[in-house]
């Protein structure tokens, strides 16, 4: 079979992820933070770019005004005696004892600035290195501590912990006893229960530290009936004990009482603020919507680069230098027509939420209706995964409050009157029923149901138990009241 040449002409169609368009899907998601740390940074990085802000008074004065209010204020001044004024202004600050805008200042130092609070860690290894311990056994116990969670429990097992150790005589690692008596050094530190592996031994440590005795019924119901304790077994609890279930009602309390997180107390975690990315105003009959542009530079490409890139041009120079303003000069434009294009996408996906969503709006979440990400795809006319990134980590503040654009997106269920209700009003009513019923006689997930379809809502026993155990409610069984 000979082999040959040939040259032919083919007709496709085919999606090219081109630099402009990945610019823009990844500008599309970014929440408002993420946009704005992209944006100062290709002000750095990009000469063209510069921010568009609004000229000052003094900028949009004319040269005969400059002129006129500079007479103005030298005339002002030869009324004034300056050299009396500033040495009655210095005297003043000399009598006083304060010390001039111009003086250096003797400021705290700057090791003694606090930059954060203490966490766990560090409550504990200043615990540790006030005790005087040998310098072995210290190195060990600054591993223990390395090696706990945020709740203060060790996740690293003794051999672990033996295994990280330099090689002593004889013997690879630290030594066991070596590795136990740390242990031990850590868990006698504040708060109590702290580097124990499971919570038995964590609230055990804490009975201790209360000065509860060995043989107390509180430490007791822990160390020996704890499978059955800690499912609400407090009949069986009181029949391995030996003693009346009444008895068992201040042991409960008092374990209740205990910490099952002990470092959750030195968490420095802090509350993080929404900034919402989007507005919905109500005037008159209608809702407005506007987009959160507060805090964005405002960004246009530079005359300067403009008339530089021109008069290179009519020079017909190609050197380097014009090739690297062209290149800034597009990458620039390409990220002003991608904001651009973020903002209307977000504000139509915006209109058509709250064109569709008007009933909740207006009379609360009881008639927020089920809606996909395909309702609003199909409205705009954009695929579904335009509208997916819009709503990601984006927050709409309404006159209901503040919600993330994800909120309104929920499934429906059938009723027997009227159309489809929204899951998140189902919730809603689960949460409702089990706040209002009796603790000692708890509603099962059947009950549950039983409630609901009398309602006229269609719904099965599993997907209740489904939708508890996404609020965080316990079952029946964990809810009854016993005492």
């Amino acid at each position: 079979m000979a082999l040959e040449q040939k040259l032919s002409l083919k007709l496709a169609q085919k999606l090219v992820m081109t630099p402009s368009l990945q610019q823009a899907i990844k500008l599309l998601q970014m929440t408002r933070l993420e946009l704005d740390g992209v944006l100062a940074q290709e002000l750095v990085e990009n000469p063209v770019l510069e921010e568009n802000e609004q000229l000052t008074e003094e900028e949009l004065r004319s040269p005969e005004e400059e002129e006129s209010r500079a007479e103005e204020a030298t005339d002002a001044l030869a009324d004034v005696d300056l050299e009396a004024f500033f040495g009655d202004y210095a005297e003043s600050w000399e009598g006083s004892g304060r010390t001039s805008l111009y003086e250096e200042r003797q400021g705290p130092p700057l090791e003694n600035t606090l930059s954060r609070e203490p966490d766990l860690y560090d409550h504990l290894l200043w615990q540790l290195h006030m005790m005087d311990l040998p310098a072995r056994q210290r190195e060990i116990a600054e591993l223990i501590i390395g090696n706990l969670n945020p709740e203060g429990f060790l996740v690293a097992t003794p051999e672990e912990i033996q295994a990280m150790g330099a090689d002593e005589p004889g013997l690879r690692g630290y030594r066991p006893e070596a590795v136990e008596a740390a242990i031990e050094v850590v868990r006698s530190l504040d708060p109590p229960g702290v580097a124990c592996t499971t919570l038995r031994e964590c609230l055990l440590r804490q009975l201790d530290a209360r000065g509860e005795p060995p043989d107390s019924l509180a430490r007791r119901a822990v160390a020996e009936t704890w499978e059955l304790f800690k499912h609400r077994k407090f009949e069986a609890v009181a029949k391995t004990l030996g003693v009346e279930l009444a008895e068992l009602e201040p042991v409960v309390e008092t374990i209740r009482d205990l910490d099952t997180r002990p470092g959750r107390k030195f968490d420095t975690d802090r509350a993080q603020y929404v900034e919402p990315d989007v507005f919905v105003v109500k005037v008159g009959d209608n809702y407005v919507i506007q987009l959160n542009d507060d805090g964005l530079p405002r960004l246009r490409v530079s005359r300067a680069y403009r008339k530089m890139l021109q008069a290179l041009r009519r020079e017909g120079s190609q050197d380097e230098a014009q090739q690297y303003i062209k290149d800034k000069m597009r990458s620039a434009i390409w990220l002003i027509k991608s904001l651009d294009q973020r903002q209307r996408t977000i504000y139509k996906v915006a209109a058509s939420i709250v064109n569709q969503q008007r009933a909740f709006l207006d009379y609360g979440i009881e008639h927020l209706r089920p809606m996909v990400l395909r309702d609003v795809a199909e409205d705009i006319e954009m695929h579904e995964s335009t509208v997916s990134r819009v709503v990601s980590n984006k927050y709409m503040h309404t006159p209901r409050g503040l919600f993330p654009l994800k909120f309104f997106f929920h499934s429906g269920i059938d009723r027997e009157y009227g159309g489809d209700i929204s899951s998140l009003t189902v919730k809603r009513k689960i949460r409702q029923l089990i706040q209002e019923e009796d603790s000692r006689k708890p509603l099962s997930d059947s009950e549950l149901m039983r409630i609901l379809n009398r309602e006229g809502i269609h719904i099965a026993r599993r997907t209740v138990a489904k939708y508890r155990d996404e609020l965080g409610i316990p079952s029946s069984t964990e809810r009854k009241q016993i005492f």
